[in-house]
């Protein structure tokens, strides 16, 4: 029988795509799909030595090398319970059973104590891409048994993606740190895409640029600071034309965004932790307010505005603003990733490396970007950063750059054009600086409600008033 370095469960796009990439790097990969003519219809498609398809799950699990390496590419959830209660029995102490799919880090924590009860190993793995990525080289983000990772790290590094030579896996911590770092980087790319979307509405719509000057703006944008492979999908999808209609493609796609639950965990995640994380919440918002599409469209007619026309004397001025205020939300927006980060590792006994999560982040996965650099940088020059906006590099691009995010914000408000990311960006910009906040009134009526007692700015301890002598 033939002895297989690692095995794949799993033939949607994404297992079958990691598991041809595994193939391409030399190694012997047995597949299994609970629907047999899946697989076949992946061999076929994709003939490769290296490939071996297994229609019983006993002899897939018997073909391995030990300690054996299993990838679980399923469907979140129950199925991935269920795939591990069939594997057990058929697995030795020892071996390795890692979850790839986007599970939630509370799941993947739970898991890993099961198997790790019984004498198995388990590793939750985080991987960004999409299906080009898992073809040709992911971000990956394991996380879980340590003594497992040894056992495939080679495998891992050598698939993932490469920065400069530098591969894209880096070890993030026990249990559930991996998914939850995948987790966050989700929160991050759904801020990212919100606050480009909230660009292209107000240089659309008060700018009055076309498709064809919107794909050259962003296009000029991906040749400086703001380089990155959102900005980049960006202008191409600006360059191209519907062969149905001969529209622009972006001009028949409906207003209506999706969201399959990673950033509604991070929202989550941020109330459970304590973190201030209301720019990437408010992007998860913004896509469910995206489906009410029949109500919005109702409401359009009823709650009106007649805004005042803008004349904007210099457009390439324009630009330059919204530039500008893009790149200065992209950085609070980041901040509050990475901050939630630290809560994460405070709350779950983590200690994660947030310069090694950055350089992870630099190439293959969605939010690869110039500026993490700048982020490993920060926290290479202060492990113990409280926040990303007050690294000098970062401060001073926020201090230059605030007024432009300032002056788009109203400009949008003025012309009734929503953006929330836009808005929240700076709200929490303006509440991190402020030395002297309102919430001592929030106290004072706590306190008098409900007696909850406040502190006081020239004692220590906890204090009540009787409000009502």
């Amino acid at each position: 029988m033939k002895t297989n370095n690692i095995g794949v469960i799993g033939m949607a796009v994404m297992g079958s795509n990691l598991a041809l990439n595994m193939a391409d790097h030399g190694y012997h990969v047995a597949i299994y799909n609970r629907t047999y003519a899946v697989g076949e219809i992946v061999v076929a498609e994709n003939p490769h030595e290296k490939l071996h398809l297994y229609k019983e799950l006993p002899d897939f699990v018997a073909s391995l090398e030990k300690p054996r390496k299993i990838v679980l590419m399923v469907q979140a959830g129950n199925a991935v319970d269920k795939v591990i209660e069939n594997l057990i029995p058929l697995l030795d102490q020892g071996d390795i059973i890692m979850d790839g799919g986007n599970s939630n880090f509370k799941d993947t924590i739970r898991r890993t104590k099961e198997i790790e009860a019984i004498g198995l190993r388990y590793l939750g793995v985080g991987i960004s891409g999409g299906e080009e990525g898992a073809r040709f080289g992911p971000a990956i983000m394991p996380g879980g048994s340590k003594d497992a990772y040894q056992y495939v790290q080679a495998i891992l590094e050598d698939i993932s993606a490469k920065y400069e030579g530098e591969p894209c896996a880096n070890y993030m911590g026990t249990d559930g740190a991996g998914h939850y770092v995948k987790m966050v980087h989700n929160g991050i790319e759904y801020a990212d895409m919100q606050l480009i979307a909230e660009s292209y509405a107000i240089l659309k719509h008060v700018g009055s640029f076309d498709n064809d000057e919107l794909a050259s703006i962003f296009t000029s944008w991906n040749e400086g600071e703001l380089e990155s492979y959102l900005i980049e999908i960006t202008a191409q999808i600006f360059k191209e034309i519907d062969p149905k209609t001969g529209k622009h493609m972006i001009d028949v796609i409906l207003d209506r965004a999706a969201q399959k639950g990673t950033g509604k965990w991070t929202a989550e995640e941020a109330l459970n932790t304590g973190t201030d994380a209301s720019l990437l919440a408010s992007s998860v918002f913004a896509r469910f307010m995206s489906s009410q599409k029949d109500q919005r469209v109702a409401a359009s007619s009823v709650l009106t505005f007649d805004a005042p026309k803008v004349e904007l004397a210099d457009r390439k001025h324009f630009v330059e603003k919204v530039r500008e205020a893009l790149y200065a939300s992209k950085i609070i927006a980041y901040a509050q990733g990475f901050d939630l980060l630290k809560h994460a590792s405070e709350e779950y006994g983590w200690d994660l490396d947030f310069g090694s999560i950055s350089r992870n982040f630099r190439e293959g996965c969605i939010i690869r970007a110039r500026f993490l650099n700048r982020i490993s940088d920060a926290y290479g020059s202060n492990p113990e950063l409280a926040n990303l906006m007050i690294d000098d590099s970062f401060r001073d691009n926020l201090l230059s750059y605030q007024g432009s995010l300032r002056e788009v914000i109203a400009l949008a408000v003025q012309s009734g054009i929503s953006m929330p990311a836009f808005t929240t960006a700076i709200s929490y910009f303006d509440a991190y600086r402020t030395a002297d906040s309102s919430a001592n009134l929030i106290q004072a009526q706590r306190d008098l409600f409900g007696a909850h007692t406040f502190e006081r700015v020239d004692e220590d301890g906890n204090f009540h008033y009787e409000w009502n002598q």
